[in-house]
């Protein structure tokens, strides 16, 4: 999997950004800022991609 990048228009520089993998039927990756409301992503864990992917 190729990375799809888009460059930042706007840093935050006091967002704290944390993932986690919820398990169950689907594993599920999910990747919030929790210094903000509603401001997370998912997906299924299979279609993350791997640390070495983006090396």
């Amino acid at each position: 999997m190729e990375p799809d990048t888009v460059a930042a228009v706007e840093v935050a520089e006091d967002a704290e950004v944390m993932a986690s993998v919820e398990e169950g039927a689907a594993d599920t990756l999910i990747i919030a800022d929790i210094s903000k409301d509603d401001a997370y992503l998912t997906l299924p864990l299979d279609d993350a991609a791997a640390l070495p992917a983006w090396r």
